[in-house]
């Protein structure tokens, strides 16, 4: 009775793919990320950056040297679709094919367990389709029964480069082929009656028709076939790849007879071969090229190689090779481990003493073939070949020097692909993802510049458009030779003239080893301020992401907390509005035209600050009234001398209009245009055209030069502006005047049709799309809105149904940063939930088109669900709740306004995310950009304080759906935890250092070294981390060869006397030191203590001391607190130990053991139930096992043991509904729910723990934490879980005359691939519920890749697919990908009311992780 829901995506980036999917001409990086499918396309940018003037050098610059700004161009990833697919993702490619729906390649993916799907994009709905799914996972291709199953071993995908056909390596030694027809292929020519024979008369017409079909699909019928079929000496296949240039089918294949293994090198040494095979598709056989032998055996992988060099590039661990089309090999070793471990010819550059495990390649050398290689480190080297004629005659490798970008990668690469035009993408699955630029500066052009000034110039400058292409033919095989080798004789190019630099990034939370959860300090002022803005408590949690330089501690929030610089208090506030006019040019002068600001006024840095903000208050004794305050440098002061009437009533609104030089005021029922003074200009009433009845504003929309106001009969009128700033009222038609409207909104254009558009939502629920000033005719009309369907067409007529939803606001407002912006239509409903559409044309529109010109409208998978708990009051106001944000931090965002505020973000590589503001109740929000606070906003809360204040620096919120923030640090983290006393955290950190053998006692029976290329072992050290600066204010450094694995924050007892306790920090580590020596570990435990700060940093008040320490035989694998009388417990080798801290007046405490168990193997998990003597141990041969620990007697005993084939990586207690369950995370990223319940007759009175279910996350485990919260009283869903024996550490369950609230327990899990997850407990009822809506939604809902999400999550074991299930929360959410008449149909199948399951995905949701707010 548990729901797993992924609270963020995964973020490491595994696989990558360039080709033309969205369209012909299209340039698309389609991502995999473990489970995630995501593509971009590439867009050009112009960024300003600040640089030295040219009469400076920037080595040798000083303060006050002159600087320039100049624009460079860069490219940025904007995101156009993402797809959740139900498997694990472990190969790309692109194929060629006929015929695809939008005139560009197909995309072929390859899944863990062995499956293949052909997927082409879909302009009509602007989304994946699937063309085939292929399956080659029975049981006859498992070969013998003791050989693992096909998921376990590697499986990856190749595809040839004409698009020919592709092959599936899985399982030991199986290829699955793939033929694709292509034109001038057998497999696609048609019957010609002058040349072919008729066909058979005795075919009936449905077997023609069923050929006829059969020619209609891309590809032809697959086979498999055992690599021991093509040759019996591929007994071993390392690798193998399609090579270029061939006109069949072909294929090279790096594989040996005996096993290559670095133990028994003397006997192995030079045992793999190369071959390559050509496929004949038709005879299903292949025919052997050439082979060569006598290969080194730590050769991993083939690259091969288009023109101008040709052939398969073999890269060893030490060495690369070329090997050409007729068997001619050319070698160069890179360490000095070359030359001991082959005896392969090779030229010698072991100087560079490079490792190339882990490493990709990449040729983007068009004219001379350069390589580049992206080592495990970060670092970049090119690869060059000296070509004589058409042959390779030599090899060198190159180091990219630092100064020229030839360390900016930073983390090791999982996959690289080349997207043209001199840029490269690099992913990785262990720190950022980037877009590498390069270009090359030939010497001739940079004798009399400085480095600086080559860094200025754009990668473009350097390329004409026929190097593009031939690029782009090298790539995909579409070009001829000859062009390729005069190019290529054209003369060599030195590599040390390339530059490098970072285009863009796409964030990764992963490796997330280490997670702790602490007390977020979110509003902080930036200013030296006595005003501090005051916020409601919550925490944050901190994840370790990235490994070596790209080490980093990642803040999560998952709400947006402002920064607040300063505030003060007006009583009564309720809303208001900053607004910055200008003067009116002077007669005569030439006017930009309305709706534009003057391009030479724009370029100053002050031009657009806010000169006022108008409050709309309401005072004590409920006169509702609106003032001025004038911005200044240090305050916000009060306009009294001006034309503005305090008492004039309320402000539903306020803009600008005539090119900013009038500010509009619109009141409840007259609107007010004044000059850039606040001078009376033009009063214009709002009253019934034939009545003359007064009426009232209910809500507006600014779009200079028109406003649109709606008013409370339901009736709009439009606003123009003229030059001169006159306003007069636009003539309005029939069909507006004679129809009721809900509401409006206007949007300026920015395509070549520069137009504004006014979207009126009727009460019908349709939406109407005028383009001003014409009011007579709607351009655009669509009469399905109100049904919320994924896919908005105009013209479609929606069937009659009493399931649609009651819409009450719509707006259409850009949203995204400073390198992407795109209008998207937002609606709201009248319970508050939004919903956002994103804008698309089909058929593509040319350039010049209107904007509506065969607009559709695609929803969006980020619904806003209305929180139920809030005040009907507030759902009860009329007007308007979604408010557009122009500049905010960066962003174009829009504001939902409500008691549980949200902010809708969109970055260009993201789709757009809803994230709650930290503040509550704010009454009323709007930018303000100032000196003093630029890019910011201003806010009213609950307190009626107007707060100014920004978006945290630094934090990003697209590619997670949280605030995120990366803190560098440059190390491996292997350990967070939080000193609540101290409010710090702690952080184990490691880095490497050269390993080399001493003249100690230890070593003295191995020789002395000389090899210069030595190995790293990690050296650890502790840090302290203050959460105010995000600073290191202290570090403590272990010995060398002392690597930290555990550590956690706890109270425990320091005297046995007075029985005083202290927050301390635990920390157990063990020494490497080689397998050939004794392990041993140490014990350390440290106190935070106060201390005189440093000059000029307040924040290093803290520091580290040791308390006590011991050395201890074994490593110190887990460390967890246990019992209540302040004691700890430890893995220390193959016993568990529970210690004490024992004083004896002794200068230095002493840790003594009180209890132990013997585990017999090493014990990898130790995790305890505060404040009991509940213990969970786990490891990777014995699963786990459920101990207690008592403390008079001191003793600890086994109560139950799990099945014993579970390899356990992480576990956590999960207690529920006054029941014990058990949550492990095995190696095959399986989840298993264990009970502990001796009453059972299966758990021979609990000495066996009942396997509940089983649940396939698809993420491979890190972490799993225990998280509790108070239960709140409206979640009727959720159960009070309580915990036998004991109770929570800091949230003690309620007895029956406890007041406090119950509460609910959860598991939140973090992953290899970034992803965030939680596993909430759930009631009976709501199990039900939403195991009936799964079980209803699967065969609904288009699920991409065509695969099955039920299969993806089911795993076989001993007992079968588990007795109960674990509802998948990402499958049931998807609920809000139909209309709201499918929606019903689905959940009328079910029997469910549409109010129950909003309660049940809330706790799924954002009930599930109530303290991280």
């Amino acid at each position: 009775m548990l729901c797993y829901t992924e609270l963020i995506p995964p973020t490491a980036i595994e696989q990558s793919v360039v080709l033309p999917f969205t369209s012909p001409k299209a340039t698309n990086l389609i991502v995999a990320k473990t489970s995630l499918l995501q593509i971009f396309e590439l867009k050009n940018v112009t960024e300003l950056t600040t640089r030295p003037a040219d009469g400076a050098q920037d080595n040798n610059t000083v303060e006050g040297s002159l600087s320039t700004q100049r624009s460079e161009s860069r490219t940025k990833l904007v995101l156009v679709s993402e797809h959740v697919v139900s498997g694990v993702i472990t190969s790309l490619a692109r194929i060629n094919i006929q015929n695809s729906k939008s005139g560009g390649s197909a995309l072929l993916v390859s899944f863990q367990d062995a499956k293949l799907s052909l997927l082409e994009w879909d302009p009509e709905y602007y989304g994946l389709s699937t063309i085939s799914v292929h399956y080659y996972e029975g049981e006859d291709l498992q070969g013998a029964p003791w050989t693992p199953p096909t998921g376990q071993y590697y499986n990856y995908l190749k595809a040839d480069p004409s698009s020919r056909c592709a092959t599936l390596k899985f399982g030991a030694r199986h290829l699955a082929i793939l033929p694709f027809r292509q034109p001038g292929d057998d497999l696609v020519e048609d019957f010609d009656p002058d040349i072919d024979e008729p066909p058979a008369k005795d075919k009936t017409a449905a077997a023609l028709a069923e050929e006829a079909e059969e020619h209609k699909t891309p590809y032809a019928s697959s086979f498999v076939l055992p690599l021991t079929a093509l040759d019996p000496a591929l007994v071993h296949p390392i690798h193998l790849d399609f090579l270029y240039e061939y006109r069949e089918p072909t294929f090279g294949i790096v594989s040996s007879l005996k096993e290559p293994s670095s133990a028994l090198l003397e006997e192995r040494k030079d045992v793999v071969n190369y071959n390559v095979y050509t496929l004949d598709l038709d005879q299903r056989a292949s025919t052997t090229l050439l082979s060569v032998s006598g290969l080194p055996s730590d050769i991993f992988e083939l690259v091969p190689l288009p023109l101008p060099v040709g052939g398969a590039l073999l890269v060893g661990s030490n060495e690369f090779i070329h090997v050409d089309q007729a068997g001619n090999t050319s070698a160069v070793a890179v360490n000095d481990f070359a030359r001991q471990c082959s005896a392969f010819p090779m030229a010698d550059q072991s100087d560079l003493g490079l490792k190339l495990e882990g490493c990709a390649i990449e040729q983007f050398g068009a004219d001379n073939g350069d390589t580049l290689i992206v080592l495990h480190s970060g670092e970049l080297a090119i690869l060059s070949f000296k070509i004589d004629g058409r042959s390779v005659s030599g090899l060198s490798v190159h180091k990219v020097s630092q100064d020229q970008g030839g360390a900016l990668p930073g983390t090791r690469p999982s996959c690289i692909s080349n997207l043209g035009r001199g840029k490269l993408f690099v992913g990785s699955e262990e720190g950022d993802s980037a877009v590498l630029g390069w270009s090359y500066k030939a010497p001739q052009l940079t004798r009399k510049r400085s480095h600086a000034q080559m860094l200025e110039d754009d990668a473009d400058v350097d390329f004409n458009e026929e190097d593009l292409e031939d690029l782009d033919d090298d790539l995909y095989g579409g070009g001829s030779a000859a062009p390729k080798q005069q190019i290529s004789s054209a003369g060599p190019t030195s590599p040390t003239y390339y530059l490098f630099k970072i285009h863009d990034t796409l964030t990764n939370l992963g490796p997330a080893s280490a997670v702790a959860i602490g007390k977020a300090s979110a509003l902080r002022t930036y200013q030296e301020d006595t005003n501090v803005n005051e916020a409601r408590a919550h925490q944050e949690l901190l994840v370790s992401a990235g490994r070596g330089q790209a080490g980093a501690i990642t803040i999560l929030n998952r709400t947006v907390g402002p920064k607040s610089a300063r505030y003060q208090s007006i009583a009564g506030a309720r809303d208001l509005w900053s607004v910055y006019a200008r003067a009116s040019a002077p007669k005569g002068m030439p006017q930009p035209a309305n709706g534009q600001v003057d391009a030479e006024a724009a370029l100053s840095s002050d031009s657009n600050y806010a000169r006022f903000v108008i409050v709309s208050k309401r005072s004590q004794d409920d006169v509702e009234e609106s003032i001025v305050l004038k911005v200044t440098e240090t305050s916000l002061e009060e306009m009294k001398d001006s034309d503005f009437e305090f008492d004039a009533g309320a402000t539903i609104d306020v803009g600008t209009l005539a090119r900013g030089t009038r500010i509009v005021q619109i009141l409840k029922s007259e609107v007010r245009s004044y000059n850039h003074d606040f001078g009376l200009e033009q009063i214009l009433p709002i009253v019934d055209e034939s009545s003359d009845a007064e009426l009232k504003v209910v809500s507006t929309s600014f779009a200079d030069p028109y406003l649109f106001i709606r008013r409370d009969d339901s009736g709009i009128m439009i606003l123009k502006a003229d030059e001169r700033g006159e306003i007069d009222e636009l003539e309005k038609a029939e069909f507006i005047s004679k129809n009721k409207w809900s509401s409006g909104s206007l949007y300026r254009t920015t395509d070549s049709v520069d137009s504004t558009l006014l979207y009126l939502l009727g009460a019908d629920g349709g939406l109407k799309i005028f383009n001003l000033p014409d009011l007579s005719v709607p351009i655009y009309s669509i009469a399905s809105l109100s049904y919320l369907p994924p896919v908005l067409v105009p013209g479609e007529v929606p069937r009659r149904s009493a399931a649609r939803e009651q819409l009450a606001e719509v707006l259409v407002a850009d949203l995204g940063d400073a390198s992407s912006k795109s209008p998207h239509l937002i609606v709201r409903t009248s319970w508050d939930d939004v919903t956002i559409y994103k804008p698309y044309h089909f058929p593509e529109t040319d350039t010049g088109q209107p904007f509506t010109s065969n607009l559709r409208w695609r929803k969006l998978d980020q619904p806003l669900m209305a929180n139920w708990a809030d005040s009907d009051d507030f759902l009860a106001e009329e007007g308007s709740r979604l408010q557009y944000l122009a500049d905010i931090g960066g962003y174009s965002a829009v504001f939902v306004k409500g008691p549980t505020s949200s902010l809708i973000i969109k970055e260009a590589s993201s789709a757009p995310r809803i994230l709650e503001v930290q503040t509550p109740d704010i009454q009323g929000l709007t930018t303000f950009h100032t000196a003093r606070c630029e890019r910011g906003f201003a806010y009213i809360g609950q307190d009626d304080k107007l707060h100014e204040a920004q978006l945290p620096p630094q934090t990003k919120y697209g590619q997670t759906g949280w605030a995120t923030r990366k803190l560098q640090i440059q190390e491996d983290v292997l350990g967070i935890c939080f000193h609540e006393k101290q409010n710090v955290y702690a952080l184990g950190t490691s880095k490497p250092t050269d390993f080399k053998l001493s003249e100690a006692d230890t070593y003295k029976e191995y020789g002395r070294e000389d090899s210069d290329t030595l190995p790293k072992v990690d050296q650890s050290s502790l840090k302290l981390l203050d959460p105010n600066t995000w600073t290191v204010i202290d570090e403590h450094s272990l010995v060398p060869f002392e690597t930290i694995m555990s550590m956690q924050t706890m109270v425990l007892e320091t005297s046995e006397a007075t029985h005083d306790r202290k927050e301390l920090v635990v920390v157990g580590t063990t020494f490497v030191r080689g397998e050939d020596l004794a392990t041993r570990g140490r014990i350390y435990i440290f106190d935070i203590v106060d201390v005189v700060p440093e000059p000029g940093r307040p924040e290093t008040n803290k520091n580290l001391k040791l308390f006590a320490q011991e050395e201890v035989q074994g490593a110190v694998s887990a460390i967890t607190s246990i019992g209540s009388q302040g004691c700890f417990a430890i893995a220390q080798g193959q016993k568990i130990m529970v210690r004490g801290i024992k004083e004896d007046g002794l200068l230095t405490p002493t840790i003594l053991p009180v209890a132990f168990l013997d585990a017999q193997c090493y014990t990898s998990v130790l995790k305890n139930l505060p404040h009991t003597g509940y213990c969970l141990i786990g490891d990777a041969l014995k699963g786990v096992w459920f101990a207690g620990y008592t403390e008079e007697p001191y003793r600890m005993v086994l109560f139950g043991k799990g099945r014993s084939s579970m390899e356990t990586i992480n576990a956590e207690f999960l207690p529920n509904d006054k029941q014990l369950h058990f949550a492990v995370a095995d190696a095959d990223s399986n989840l298993h729910i264990l009970q502990f319940d001796p009453d059972h007759p299966k758990s021979l009175s609990g000495q066996r723990l009942l396997h509940k279910s089983t649940f396939h996350t698809g993420h491979f485990p890190s972490t799993m934490t225990l998280v509790s919260f108070p239960t709140p009283t409206h979640q009727s869903t959720t159960t009070t879980n309580s915990i036998p024996n004991g109770t929570a550490a800091d949230h003690p369950m309620p007895d029956a005359h406890d007041s406090h609230p119950p509460h609910t327990y959860s598991i939140l899990l973090s992953t290899q691939s970034g992803a965030l997850a939680h596993l909430t407990p759930l009631s009976e009822p709501a199990y039900r519920r939403l195991g009936a809506l799964q079980t209803a939604l699967t065969p609904v809902l288009e699920h991409a890749a065509g695969l099955n999400p039920r299969a993806y999550r089911a795993v076989e074991t001993e007992q079968g697919l588990g007795s109960r299930g674990v509802v998948d929360g990402g499958l049931v959410r998807r609920i809000w990908e139909l209309g709201s008449q499918r929606r019903a149909e689905v959940l009328g199948r079910c029997g469910i009311e549409g109010w129950e399951i909003r309660e049940d995905l809330q706790v799924c949701g954002k009930g599930g992780l109530g303290g991280l707010l």
